[in-house]
């Protein structure tokens, strides 16, 4: 197995018992991922005045699995093919929602399923304002700010631009909110089976279009959709 671990960039005592966890599964499951996809994990926190928020993400190619704790329950998003699932892992139960056809299309792409934050702030008018040392990497600094409030992106100064730190302020609540990426890792070997759902949890079905319906109205699910790009399209 090939593994490079490209740094922590911050304190890692955030959930670094679950972390383990969850990479030793990844690796003790039968199987193989697929011929020549790329693979990514990544953890991160979002603190300020905002719920603590910790997810840990998983990639195989547009193979996509994270796994995030909401008020105390364990929440694992997956996105495999045409589906899209939200599991309350504590319940036992989901839904399966079918994917957009523009999200589908995007997974053609070969783009990494998560951490395209700076591709998605260059979209809303982003510039690179300077250059600065973070938790010992060199970064690029990208801002955008308009009428929402302030977005302050921290990204690796090199190939992989890997986002590090996201700062949002938002004019209307006069919040602000902090996304620390505190770990990159790539090549792993993960298993194609660790991007399905569990057999045993009880999965409702949705079309894309009867979500839409549906969720208009009111909460769908155990939990709601965390990862809206990998639903509807970027």
């Amino acid at each position: 197995m090939s593994r490079t671990e490209l740094g922590s960039f911050g304190s890692r005592r955030f959930a670094r018992p679950v972390l383990r966890a969850g990479l030793v599964l990844a690796l003790a499951l039968p199987g193989g991922a697929a011929q020549g996809a790329e693979t990514w994990f990544a953890q991160r926190v979002t603190s300020g005045d905002v719920p603590l928020r910790v997810e840990f993400l998983w990639a195989s190619g547009s193979r996509f699995r994270a796994e995030t704790v909401l008020l105390g329950r364990p929440i694992v998003t997956l996105v495999n093919g045409e589906r899209y699932y939200v599991i309350d892992a504590l319940a036992g139960r989901g839904i399966a929602i079918r994917r957009s056809p523009a999200a589908q299309a995007a997974d053609a792409s070969g783009r990494r399923p998560f951490g395209d934050d700076r591709e998605r702030l260059l979209a809303e008018g982003a510039e690179r304002v300077r250059s600065e040392r973070l938790a010992g990497r060199l970064c690029d600094v990208y801002r955008v700010t308009d009428a929402r409030g302030r977005r302050e992106l921290w990204v690796t100064k090199d190939a992989l631009a890997l986002p590090v730190r996201l700062e949002t302020f938002d004019r209307g609540t006069t919040s602000k909110a902090r996304l620390d990426y505190v770990d990159w890792t790539r090549e792993l070997a993960i298993p194609d089976a660790f991007f399905e759902p569990d057999p045993r949890v009880a999965l409702e079905s949705i079309d894309y279009d009867d979500y839409l319906k549906r969720v208009s109205q009111g909460p769908v699910g155990p939990a709601p959709v965390l990862y809206a790009p990998l639903l509807h399209g970027r």
